[in-house]
């Protein structure tokens, strides 16, 4: 029996090669930072998947990867994928399960015989996780026109490395970054698989669902400057330690999150000078901040900021807050919602999520859905994210059934 002809045997195959690509011995969780050495080893494997089925490849002006079946400049393209860089010791399937779904997907169309009539195309977009640089999905931003030249290219990572540098040493120009209109012209529809980052398909029984919309969410920096001091000599009165500023302003987020049912997380945090026995000058942290709609969300953020502020003057600290990023709420296109809904047989559960994501960004150009993968724990942005193998091969299933009926009619 030729195994290969096998529905989800190309998935496997793939998905083991991909596996080990940024894996960290100790955590077991990727580092597949954007412009990284992995990040090119994740790239190199999707142009060989690319051109081992006989698609066209090209990356573009903003280093994202495209594997085209057909012409694209045909226009009117069906285009599915998502990203393969991760957050620090992120798992498995956050980005990756979508492009690796996406090039099984188009297998088991060739199993099936599908002969398309609209061209299609496999995506990776570049820096969606912002991991690295601060900004997520980079690539899709820039491509949108969501993110300017002058931004990208002012964006610097932990070791002082602008984004022009990293980019240029990966052999990418990053002197022609910036919106691709033409580019998101030729896209009729843009369809994301991903694996739920929460629980609800696990709660209902269902091994995949379909969104409805993102949550607007954003990040703020929050600056802490006091004054570096002797720990084991300055008097707790005469200190002007951000530290304690700091842990007050965790503590409101949690509180004022839980209040209106949102969320909100300070997950980073930088110090200097960053010594056991000195009293910090510098405290950093970025709020990552969540709601359902965007007036909860500007309420949970102001108090935050508002705490903050109402600490710092009693602890003599000084507070700057930054918006680094923010991407307003996603209402994926409900025609192309319904069709997908019709087409995976009208009982496929719809969901919202607060997780952000490429297809987010590019729906105000192009009509985009989402498909979810059962999580069955709810973790993600761990090693200990997972999902089943019959569930990733629904998703593969329930990929492919959606490309037939929308390129293939």
């Amino acid at each position: 029996m030729n195994t290969k002809s096998l529905p989800g045997a190309s998935f496997h195959q793939m998905w083991r090669e991909l596996a080990p690509v940024g894996r960290d011995a100790t955590t077991g969780g990727y580092r597949r930072y954007a412009w990284s050495g992995p990040d090119a080893d994740c790239r190199a494997w999707f142009k060989d998947q690319a051109l081992a089925r006989g698609l066209s490849y090209e990356t573009d002006r903003n280093g994202n990867q495209w594997a085209w079946l057909g012409d694209p400049a045909q226009g009117d393209a069906v285009v599915t994928g998502s990203h393969l860089d991760s957050v620090p010791d992120g798992g498995a399937f956050d980005g990756p399960l979508g492009v690796v779904s996406a090039f099984a997907a188009l297998d088991e169309l060739r199993r099936r015989g599908a002969s398309p009539t609209r061209p299609l195309a496999v995506s990776n977009f570049g820096d969606e996780e912002g991991a690295r640089f601060g900004v997520a999905c980079v690539g899709s931003r820039l491509t949108a026109g969501r993110l300017t030249r002058e931004q990208a290219h002012a964006l610097r990572d932990a070791d002082g490395i602008l984004l022009p540098q990293a980019m240029e040493a990966a052999g990418q120009d990053p002197d022609a970054i910036g919106p691709d209109p033409e580019r998101l012209a030729r896209i009729g529809a843009f369809v994301e698989l991903h694996v739920e980052q929460g629980r609800a398909l696990d709660l209902s029984g269902d091994a995949v669902g379909l969104a409805s919309a993102i949550w607007p969410h954003g990040r703020w920096r929050f600056d802490f400057a006091g004054e570096a001091n002797h720990a084991g000599t300055t008097r707790l009165a005469d200190r002007r330690d951000p530290m304690p500023t700091y842990a007050e302003t965790v503590l409101a987020a949690r509180r004022e999150a839980e209040l209106l049912g949102a969320l909100a997380t300070f997950g980073k945090v930088s110090v200097e000078p960053n010594g056991v026995n000195a009293i910090p000058s510098l405290v950093r942290g970025w709020l990552d901040s969540r709601a359902a709609d965007q007036a909860t969300l500007d309420t949970v953020v102001a108090a935050v900021e508002r705490a903050a502020r109402d600490r710092a003057a009693r602890d003599g600290v000084d507070l700057t807050v930054v918006r680094e990023s923010f991407t307003p709420v996603v209402e994926f296109e409900h025609a192309l919602r319904d069709e997908l809904n019709r087409l995976l047989g009208g009982r496929i559960p719809i969901l919202g999520t607060g997780a952000g994501h490429d297809a987010g960004i590019l729906s105000a150009a192009v009509p985009t859905a989402m498909l979810f993968v059962r999580n069955p724990t709810g973790v993600s942005h761990s090693p200990a994210e997972s999902a089943a193998e019959d569930d990733c091969l629904a998703g593969v299933i329930a990929l492919a059934d959606v490309l037939e009926g929308l390129a293939c009619r």
